[in-house]
């Protein structure tokens, strides 16, 4: 399995398609780990060098408790393959780091895909009552140190939605996306601390001048969706969609519908 080495961590890749195509660099959701990816993959491949790798603290990632720079690690992953500039296509988390990495570094980036994705130093977004007591049953399990518990009622309230029941949604779907946050609990007791961006991304998506796809589900929670109009309004060069009866991971609820999506656009952009 691959490994590359970086300071204070062992991060596991993988990639598919040739090395002569277009690079896309996927990151995946903080609920999940690269296998969100799955439904994806053949599809992009066929005409892209797809890359695909665990953050720390997901995954087949391994960490030692250091400082460290998601975009750092991002850049080390793409140096290592010999990739000069990729179209980062990022989900929730993984989106964030996306953003901050278009500001930071916009000679790697040759467009942005984001789902379900706000900008560092997003303000805070009053949630519902509802979001609201779900959010305190987490603190509670995570104060109770239950990792299991927690992890299952993260991807619940996420991956399903606030306004949605899980008895509602489809099985399969549902199976998957507990299994995607489940792997994540033997690294909870890792505790590597990621140096933010300064200044945040927020005031600085002006700046960012490479074709933008702004995309989130129907169903997702409040502050995201309150993220993705301030991004689309925001982006110069934002294009948005809604993926309708999905929530935070729609290209694993839709993924016939996300990978339509994807592949129109980055055919219209030349990417």
């Amino acid at each position: 399995m691959p490994h590359l080495d970086v300071p204070g961590a062992s991060l596991y890749y993988e990639t598919d398609g040739h090395v002569s195509k277009p690079a896309l660099l996927l990151i995946h959701a903080g609920i999940a780990n690269l296998r969100m990816w799955d439904p994806q993959i053949e599809a992009l491949a066929a005409d892209h060098f797809v890359i695909r790798f665990d953050t720390r603290g997901f995954g087949q990632t391994s960490t030692e408790d250091v400082e460290f720079s998601n975009r750092a690690d991002a850049l080390a992953v793409l140096d290592h393959l010999g990739v000069a500039r990729a179209t980062v296509i990022g989900c929730s988390r993984g989106g964030t780091i996306a953003i901050d990495l278009a500001v930071d570094s916009p000679d790697r980036v040759a467009g942005l895909v984001v789902i379900g994705s706000g900008p560092s130093g997003f303000p805070d977004t009053e949630l519902t009552e509802l979001e609201d007591a779900r959010f305190d049953e987490i603190d509670r399990v995570f104060e109770a140190q239950d990792w299991h518990k927690l992890a299952r009622l993260e991807a619940a309230i996420w991956d399903f939605g606030p306004l949605r029941r899980e008895e509602d949604l489809d099985p399969e779907f549902v199976a998957t996306a507990y299994a995607l946050n489940r792997v994540n609990v033997i690294h909870a007791e890792e505790n590597p601390v990621s140096i933010p961006l300064e200044p945040p991304a927020y005031d600085r998506v002006v700046d960012i001048d490479v074709p933008t796809l702004v995309t989130v589900g129907e169903y997702d929670m409040s502050e995201v969706l309150a993220a993705y109009e301030y991004l689309v309004s925001t982006v110069p060069d934002a294009s948005g969609c809604v993926f309708r009866d999905t929530a935070h991971l729609p290209n694993v609820e839709r993924p016939a519908d996300v990978q339509r999506v994807l592949l129109g656009w980055l055919a219209e952009n030349n990417l």
